[in-house]
């Protein structure tokens, strides 16, 4: 067994038949198993699985579990020299997994491997990027990034400069798909479940860059990422989680200090969208309903960023 592909699915149905067509459609080559965790749908998710695709390995959550933990069930039963996670919103073209495992066969010394990354309309879609720091979380709040995409300083975090065109190590590869070496999980662990959604997988390549191990990306496969079908379910928690997983993050790897200078900028990431999200709120005609979710986001988030200075976990 080559390579076993991990899909956690919550109330992605249509979404998840298309993505698993296309992995057995497309990947040849390799001997490959499919295991779906399923994090409680309530959309018949899991039904379509057992009658559309019976090959499939088909694990079933009582409750949501979350990205890691759902992936660490996964991680328990495969068999493959490699463990592919691969989100639910993909779809994989041209054999990206086959010509994935062929170079990571070629890379003995990288834990994991990314793919080059799509959007639906095959415009690039910016994945990989740098561990969390103070002037990542600085630049990121400014916005600058998007006003000079491609300035290596001010697009440093994401690397919007770059045309994932060429091999090249990075600190984190984007978790829509991530092949990673078992080795490198035997010697490292698994993902950190307290990591509910988001931040779980720069984590987890932290850890293997600490002991030793390389993070690659090879554009030799590409695959279509139609990105937040999940999360855009419960945009409002999900918009305050990717922020407070990144306190979670420096919380766990920087000292006490780091930590609270990051809580302070992150709250101030917050508060300063809050008076333009409130006068959309009130203002914004047909905007006025998702402004209204966005300000009571941020203004929740802000809190719970200063809160993080004292609270145990921020994850």
């Amino acid at each position: 067994m080559d390579t076993s592909i991990v899909i956690i699915n919550w109330n992605t149905r249509d979404i998840l038949r298309n993505c698993l067509a296309s992995v057995y459609a497309q990947t040849k080559g390799v001997g490959f198993e499919v295991i779906v965790i399923d994090n409680a749908s309530t959309d018949n998710s899991t039904e379509m699985v057992k009658t559309e695709f019976p090959k499939v390995i088909l694990l079933q959550n009582d409750t949501n579990r979350g990205f890691a933990a759902a992936n660490n069930q996964g991680i328990a039963i495969a068999r493959g020299r490699y463990v592919l996670l691969l989100n639910s919103d993909t779809v994989i073209l041209g054999e990206a997994i086959s010509r994935s495992v062929q170079f990571a066969d070629a890379q003995p010394e990288a834990a994991v491997v990314g793919c080059r990354v799509l959007n639906p309309d095959k415009t690039l879609q910016m994945t990989c990027f740098m561990f969390p720091s103070i002037l990542n979380m600085f630049l990121s709040c400014t916005y600058l990034y998007k006003l000079f995409p491609r300035n290596k300083f001010f697009g440093r975090e994401r690397m919007t400069w770059w045309d994932r065109e060429d091999v090249r190590q990075v600190d984190v590869v984007t978790g829509c798909f991530m092949l990673v070496r078992r080795q490198a999980i035997e010697e490292v662990g698994v993902m950190d479940e307290r990591f509910f959604m988001y931040g779980e997988e720069t984590d987890w390549c932290y850890r293997f860059k600490q002991a030793g191990w390389k993070v690659v990306f090879t554009p030799d496969g590409e695959i279509i990422h139609l990105g937040g079908q999940s999360s855009k379910k419960v945009r409002r928690d999900m918009i305050i989680r990717l922020r407070l997983s990144i306190l979670g993050f420096i919380r766990k790897h920087h000292n006490r200090a780091y930590h609270l200078a990051a809580c302070i900028l992150t709250a101030v990431f917050f508060a300063v969208r809050l008076p333009g999200w409130l006068f959309l709120s009130i203002f914004g005609g047909q905007r006025r309903k998702t402004a209204l979710t966005r300000f009571r986001a941020y203004l929740n988030g802000a809190g719970k960023a200063l809160w993080a200075v004292w609270g145990e976990s921020t994850v």
